[in-house]
């Protein structure tokens, strides 16, 4: 299997300026715009970000963006498709490739017949909203009685709070 070094991968993730949304369509853009990861890729940089994750048949991985401007830290941003479940990580990265720290941001999965859905908003100073909630199968609005949002930032060393 190729090895890779670390700038080729981030080379995948084009830089984008603050603010951004990322919702349950916005990876179909990424798809068409950006060049897919290998699975040499994905096994040597992603799934170690992803504990228990495994490269599969079943399983997608878009790169989406770079978040540009950062000093200290380098912030990518995928997203994943398995069966039923689709994903936004934002994972923070050192200069030489080191994982800082990873986290799920936005998604959408079914549970017991319901959609699970959330969307997420960076803004200018790496603060991260999400809104989230339930709407039945089918269904493309939240049930404003499991609706809530929740807050995020990536901090100056590349933690993910």
């Amino acid at each position: 299997m190729q090895r890779y070094i670390f700038p080729d991968f981030v080379a995948k993730f084009p830089p984008v300026t603050m603010p951004v949304t990322l919702g349950e369509e916005t990876h179909h853009a990424f798809g068409v715009e950006n060049e897919p990861l290998s699975d040499a890729m994905i096994e040597q940089f992603i799934l170690p970000a992803e504990p228990g994750a495994v490269l599969d048949e079943f399983t997608e991985y878009v790169p989406c963006f770079a978040i540009d401007d950062t000093d200290s830290f380098i912030a990518l941003v995928w997203w994943k498709a398995t069966l039923l479940n689709y994903e936004y990580f934002l994972g923070t990265f050192t200069m030489k490739g080191e994982l800082i720290d990873c986290k799920v941001i936005a998604k959408t999965n079914v549970e017991d017949n319901r959609v699970f859905r959330s969307v997420a908003h960076i803004n200018e100073e790496y603060e991260i909203t999400i809104g989230e909630g339930f709407s039945s199968e089918g269904g493309t609005f939240f049930d404003p009685t499991t609706s809530k949002t929740r807050f995020m930032e990536i901090l100056a060393n590349g933690e993910i709070a």
